[in-house]
C-alpha cells in the first residue's frame, strides 16, 4: 500500500505521523525511551503496512529464483523461507527482501516503494520461462512486533499461533476475528521479532487488539535507535547499489555453497581473499545533535587529511546516552576507539566494536 490504512488510528492514539506525501510513517508514539525499552524488554509494535509484496509463479519459478537470486532456493522446504539478495554482476546490492516458498510459488516481502523495482529487475532476466510475476503491494499491509514478550502478546491476539518462535522466515498460520494471519519469525531492527500479516480491512482492530494485550506502539525513531545499536541498515539508506553484502552485513542473505548466481564469483572471492575496503560500523558522536548522511569522516594522517569513510545513518543510541551514527569505514581504520572528524560539523565520531 503506498499510504498505510493505520494513519488516522494513529493519530486518534496520538502518534506524531509524517504526511502521507513523506510516507506517512510514525515518528513515535510520544515516549520513545519507552519504545526502545519496549523493543528490549517487552513487546514493540510497528506498522510495516507500506511494505512490497512481490508474487512468483509458473512451473519454472524456482528454477529461475535459483539462478537469479543470492541464496538458496531449491534447498526450501514448503512454509520456510530466507532472507535474499538480487545482485550485479559485480556483486553489488540491488534488492534485499524476505522470501518465502509457499510450495506452489514464492512471496517476495520487500521495502515501501520497492515492489515495482524488484519485478523489473527480475523481469530483465526472463526469456520463454513459464513464470508470472504479480505486484501484490496493495493487498499486502504486514505489521512487525519486536521484543522477549512478542509471541506472549501475539498468543492472547491470534487463535492457532504458535507457542515458540521455531526457524527463522518460516510461515505459522492463526486467524483472527475468523480471518488468515500469517505469522513470519524475522529481525526487527537486528532484534528477534515477528511480521504479522493480515487481511489489510483487518489490520485497525489488529492493531488495536495487539494494543490492549500489552504491546507498545513504536516508531521510526525508535526503530533507528535498536538498529543502530545492532548496526543493522536498511535498503535506501545505508544499503545501496555502492556495496557488497558483506560490506552492509548481510551475511545471511546469501549463499556460498549454492553454486552460480549473478554477483556469486565476486561474493566467492572476498569471502576466500577477504580485501573489503570498506564495512558498516557504528560510531559515537561527540554530540546528540543529528548528523546528516553523507558526511565525509575524516582522519589526519602524517599532517594531511585523510577521508576515510562516509555517514549512512544517525539516532539517538539509548545504549550510548547519546548520539550515534552508521557508516562505512575504509580497512586499516577500523581498530574500536578509532576517532574521526565528521566533516563540516566541529564534532567527532569513535568507532565501537
Amino acid at each position: 500500500m503506498n499510504v498505510s490504512p493505520l494513519q488516522e488510528l494513529h493519530a486518534s492514539l496520538g502518534a506524531r505521523v509524517r504526511p502521507a506525501e513523506a510516507g506517512g510513517e510514525v515518528v513515535t508514539y510520544g515516549d520513545v525511551p519507552g519504545e526502545v525499552e519496549a523493543g528490549r524488554e517487552g513487546a514493540l509494535l510497528f506498522d510495516r503496512t507500506t511494505s512490497g509484496l512481490l508474487a512468483v509463479a509458473g512451473s519454472d519459478a524456482t528454477d529461475f529464483l535459483h539462478r537469479i537470486l543470492a541464496n538458496e532456493i531449491k534447498g526450501l522446504e514448503p512454509g520456510t523461507g530466507n532472507r535474499n539478495l538480487l545482485l550485479t554482476g559485480k556483486g553489488k546490492v540491488v534488492q534485499v527482501f524476505d522470501l518465502a516458498f509457499l510450495g506452489e510459488g514464492y512471496l517476495l516481502s520487500c521495502p515501501p516503494g520497492q515492489a515495482g523495482a524488484l519485478r523489473e529487475a527480475l523481469d530483465m532476466y526472463m526469456f520463454t520461462e513459464d513464470l508470472t510475476l504479480i505486484d501484490e503491494t496493495e493487498s499486502y499491509a504486514p505489521l512487525e512486533i519486536v521484543g522477549p514478550k512478542s509471541l506472549e502478546v501475539i498468543g492472547r491476539v491470534l487463535e492457532g499461533a504458535p507457542t515458540e518462535r521455531g526457524g527463522e522466515h518460516a510461515t505459522h498460520l492463526a486467524t483472527f476475528g475468523g480471518s488468515a494471519v500469517r505469522l513470519v519469525p524475522v529481525p526487527v531492527a537486528g532484534l528477534p521479532g515477528w511480521r504479522v500479516e493480515a487481511e489489510p480491512d483487518a489490520v485497525p482492530a489488529l492493531w488495536r487488539a495487539l494494543l490492549d494485550a500489552g504491546a507498545t506502539g513504536g516508531g521510526l525513531v525508535a526503530h533507528d535507535s535498536l538498529r543502530a545499536d545492532t548496526v543493522t541498515g536498511v535498503f535506501g539508506r545505508d544499503i545501496t547499489a555502492d556495496v557488497y553484502p558483506q560490506e552492509a552485513r548481510l551475511d545471511d542473505a546469501f549463499s556460498l555453497t549454492k553454486g552460480c548466481y549473478i554477483g556469486q564469483e565476486v561474493v566467492a572471492k572476498i569471502d576466500t581473499y577477504g580485501g573489503l575496503n570498506k564495512q558498516l560500523f557504528r560510531l559515537r558522536v561527540s554530540h546528540d545533535d543529528p548528523v546528516a548522511p553523507g558526511t565525509r569522516l575524516m582522519r589526519e594522517i602524517d599532517g594531511e587529511a585523510r577521508d576515510l569513510g562516509v555517514v549512512t545513518s544517525w539516532a539517538y543510541s539509548f545504549e550510548e546516552d547519546g548520539g550515534v551514527v552508521l557508516g562505512y569505514v575504509k580497512r586499516k581504520h577500523q581498530e574500536p576507539g578509532t576517532e574521526f572528524q565528521l566533516e563540516g560539523t566541529g564534532a567527532t565520531a569513535t568507532l565501537r566494536a
